[in-house]
This record gives C-alpha cells, structure tokens and sequence, in this order.
C-alpha cells in the first residue's frame, strides 16, 4: 500500500493507527492528519524514538494495511 491511500483515507486509518500506537491521542491524529512526516514526530515524540526507528515502524505497519 502506498502512502497516498492512507492520506486520502485517514478517518479510516487513524482507528488502526491508534490501537498500534496507544499512546498517540486524539488531538495527535487530528493533527497528523495523514502526513507521514507528522506521524513520525508524534512516534518520536510519545514513544522516544529516532526518526529511524519511526519511519521503519510506519513502513512496517504500512505493510500490514
């Protein structure tokens, strides 16, 4: 799956991606909206991780969808 299916489908996306990130709020998807590069600050930010570790994660979860 591409990025640009999850962008234009976030209301639908943003469920699952909640349950893979708990920690991620409400207010974080609201504001992530779709952007990838946002989602991967929010990961690093909540979860501590490098921008690495973000992206491979968001790759990862990408896959299963």
């Amino acid at each position: 799956m591409n990025w640009d299916r999850i962008e234009g489908n976030w209301a639908q996306f943003k469920g699952k991606a909640q349950q893979q990130w708990g920690k991620l709020t409400d207010d974080d998807l609201d504001v992530i909206e779709g952007k990838r590069t946002e989602l991967a600050g929010r990961l690093q930010e909540r979860y501590g991780k490098s921008k690495d570790e973000a992206e491979r994660e968001i790759d990862d979860w990408m896959s299963k969808h």
